[in-house]
């Protein structure tokens, strides 16, 4: 049961990361690609039906954790807890842009709120990949499972980091481009007119970067933690992971160049989707990495509750999550087609 509530926790997460990096990227972009009024209302409006429900899934992850590996959950947040409260302020801030931008007809008021939408864009996706990459690096877990860390210390690796090091700094780098390059794809795909052709402009060459700082990511991800790569060939998941992932980077680069957004956008999914879940398939059993000794990591296996409590939760998980899949897709299969920006006074 440990190991399914593991891959049932990391895909909720990674659903997150699929759905969300979209809104993330298009807010990302939202300044380059739309100049006027209108334009950037037409981005609103591409990621109105989706931004909100998208939040959710995050919710899901936290809950699906807390159920079935609180001492991870309650280590995270209390070690984490300055960077935590940085992302919900940064979550808070991008949802009340949205929602606050078009109360008055003053440019003054909508150039703060593009502002604030633009720059809380930018910095959740580079504190997620760092969050990413702390999991990677290690955290100084003690003895009795809590660790606390400050935002940053000198930058370099070792027993007592800081949630911004270097290679953080790179993770959530290549968070962000990524973000910002799945965005790109999904506005291709969702828009029309000016918008559409500088996203469909940006799509390929933001990609690009993504294929150089995922090598990038790869190579010192393998010597921050060695044992990534070790495990690697003992994980048939992270394999088969492996080849959604690399798969899905060739199905964006074909359809860029054939111009199909739409599968563009779905080869986008698959990149991220399949990148999470074969680094999650390689770091299994492992939660939270201890810096300090490798008897101090919360893994899968010594941080869950009780055999009863994860079968009651999974009858749950498995009633809830068809119920949020099929709303999600609802919600695709209604707003299909080009989107186009509602009139003043309507919405977005």
């Amino acid at each position: 049961m440990e190991f399914l509530w593991f891959w049932l926790v990391s895909v909720m997460f990674a659903i997150y990361i699929v759905l969300d990096g979209f809104d993330f990227g298009a807010g990302i972009l939202h300044l380059l690609v739309a100049k006027t009024n209108a334009e950037r209302r037409e981005v609103l409006g591409a990621i109105g039906p989706f931004w909100d429900g998208n939040e959710v899934w995050l919710l899901a992850g936290g809950g699906s954790l807390f159920l079935a590996f609180p001492k991870v959950l309650a280590s995270g947040f209390s070690g984490f807890y300055l960077a935590m409260w940085l992302v919900v302020w940064c979550l808070m801030l991008r949802g009340i842009s949205i929602e606050f931008r078009s109360h008055l007809q003053d440019g003054l008021w909508r150039h703060f709120w593009d502002g604030t939408f633009a720059v809380a864009s930018v910095l959740l996706p580079v504190l997620l990949g760092a969050a990413l990459g702390n999991v990677l690096r290690g955290v100084p877990v003690d003895g009795s499972g809590y660790f606390n860390m400050p935002l940053w210390t000198d930058f370099r690796l070792g027993p007592q980091p800081g949630i911004l090091d270097w290679y953080t700094v790179l993770i959530g780098v290549f968070a962000l481009v990524t973000m910002a390059a799945h965005g790109s794809v999904f506005l291709a795909w969702k828009t029309q007119g000016p918008v559409h052709d500088r996203a469909k402009a940006l799509a390929p060459r933001l990609w690009l970067l993504v294929l150089v700082l995922w090598v990038l990511a790869t190579a010192t991800t393998s010597l921050v933690n060695p044992g990534i790569l070790t495990n690697f060939p003992r994980a048939p998941l992270a394999w088969l992971a492996s080849l959604l992932f690399l798969g899905g980077l060739g199905l964006v680069f074909a359809s860029l160049r054939r111009e199909q957004h739409l599968l563009a956008f779905l080869g986008s999914g698959a990149f991220i989707l399949g990148l999470l879940a074969a680094t999650a398939a390689c770091v299994y059993p492992v939660m939270l990495k201890s810096t300090l000794s490798p008897a101090f990591d919360l893994t899968a296996l010594n941080a869950s509750v009780g055999g009863h409590s994860l079968r009651t939760g999974l009858v749950w998980w498995l009633i809830g999550f068809p119920i949020a899949i099929g709303y999600g897709a609802f919600l695709f299969r209604f707003h299909r087609g080009k989107v186009v920006a509602a009139e003043e006074g309507e919405g977005y």
